[in-house]
C-alpha cells in the first residue's frame, strides 16, 4: 500500500493572472487543504463537454471542504486565447471558482505549471493533498465517483 509520504510534492503554480478571486492563491498558502486543479483550454472540447462541468461540480458539491482552482494552459492558438476572451468564457460557462493563467517562459511553447506538474494535455485534473503530494494526476475524462470517493479519502485524512 502507498502511504502518503510515498507521493510526489506538488510544484507551486506559476500565473500570469488570477480570474474569479481578489487574491493570489498559492500551494503553499493552501497547504493543510485538499486542492483540485482542473489544468483546461477554452478551445478544448473535453474541456467544455468534461473537465470543467466535473470542477464546477467538485466546486458546488464539496465547498469549503476543499479549493478548486482552474489552470487555462495555453499551448496552442495563442492568438486567440486572450485574457479578454478567457474572461467571457468564464463568464458564459458560469465558471465560479479561481482561474489562473498558466504563465509561459519567453520562446517556450510549453506553459510553466504544465511543465512542471508533466501534464500532457488537456482537460487534466490535478488532486494535492492536506500535505502538498500529488495524489491524482490524470488526462482525459475523469470519471466522477471515482474522484468523488478519492476527494471524501483525502478530505478525511488528518491535517499535517
Amino acid at each position: 500500500m502507498t502511504t502518503p509520504s510515498e507521493f510526489p510534492p506538488a510544484p507551486e503554480l506559476a500565473i500570469s493572472r488570477w480570474f474569479n478571486t481578489d487574491d493570489t492563491p498559492t500551494l503553499a498558502g493552501l497547504r493543510g487543504e485538499v486542492v483540485v486543479i482542473e489544468a483546461f483550454q477554452m478551445l478544448c472540447p473535453g474541456c467544455v463537454s468534461h473537465g470543467l462541468p466535473l470542477a464546477q461540480r467538485i466546486h458546488q458539491t464539496f465547498g469549503d471542504d476543499l479549493t478548486v482552482l482552474g489552470l487555462h494552459c495555453v499551448f496552442e492558438h495563442h492568438e486567440a486565447m486572450t485574457p479578454v476572451s478567457l474572461e467571457a468564457f468564464l463568464y458564459e460557462y458560469r465558471i465560479t471558482f479561481p482561474v489562473g493563467v498558466d504563465a509561459h517562459d519567453p520562446g517556450d511553447t510549453t506553459p510553466i505549471t504544465m511543465g512542471r506538474y508533466q501534464l500532457r494535455g488537456t482537460p487534466s485534473l490535478v488532486v494535492v493533498d492536506r500535505a502538498g503530494r500529488i495524489r491524482v494526476n490524470a488526462l482525459g475524462r475523469a470519471d466522477d465517483i471515482v474522484v468523488g470517493a478519492t476527494l471524501a479519502r483525502l478530505i478525511d485524512e488528518p491535517r499535517p
